[in-house]
């Protein structure tokens, strides 16, 4: 697992997701994911909404990485093609239909959304920007489409509790707020082609909108 203390380190899993035919391999992508929960993890409660679901959502995808089925989970792209193939994805919420690895993959691609727009609001506001504000304009943005009120609710007051701007980038491990902001822009790019690449995916096989 990464060290969760270092965000940088974290932001550079990504980068080990996309292979040379622009797949996005599953192992990086989950260890990718165990690290940013354990950043969310280290300002306390506030980002408990999304990091708790997170985690069953990880473990789910590792308990098919450890399954029989392992080598058709390698890449999103094989996962999407087996279980399209074999009638495992469920377009309708019907209770009898398995857990697949389609809609769970979805619910964390949402949260990478709001994660991206949060930290690309970081690195580009000012020094005196409210961090509870950025972060509310983020999920108001992503998540809150997909949540219902009582959790938009919750999350929106837990936010009032993010420390200022300087203190959450300092929190990121990598030196001075200038050097974090650095660092961002260095790192978030790749966030963001896995994240077009698993949106483009979805959205040809009319994946996006699971129940």
């Amino acid at each position: 697992m990464e060290d969760t203390t270092d965000l940088k380190k974290v932001l550079d899993t990504f980068k080990r997701c996309l292979n040379d035919k622009q797949e996005i391999l599953m192992d990086p992508y989950i260890a990718g994911w165990k690290g940013l929960v354990g950043f969310l993890n280290t300002m306390g409660t506030i980002f408990a909404f999304v990091s708790k679901d997170a985690v069953a959502k990880i473990q789910i995808m590792e308990n098919f990485r450890n399954s029989d089925q392992k080598a058709q989970y390698v890449s999103l792209q094989s996962m999407v093609d087996h279980e399209l193939g074999q009638g495992l994805v469920d377009f309708h919420a019907q209770r009898d239909n398995p857990i697949s690895g389609c809609r769970t993959i979805l619910r964390l691609h949402r949260a990478l959304r709001w994660l991206q727009l949060f930290l690309e609001a970081l690195r580009t506001s000012g020094a005196d920007s409210k961090t509870s504000a950025l972060c509310t304009e983020s999920y108001n943005a992503s998540l809150a489409h997909y949540h219902p009120w009582i959790i938009r609710k919750a999350a929106t007051v837990a936010f009032y509790a993010l420390p200022s701007r300087n203190d959450f980038l300092e929190n990121m491990k990598v030196g001075t707020p200038e050097e974090a902001v650095e660092m961002l822009g260095e790192a978030l790019p790749c966030l963001y082609q896995v994240y077009d690449v698993t949106e483009s995916l979805y959205a040809k096989h009319q994946l996006l909108d699971l129940p």
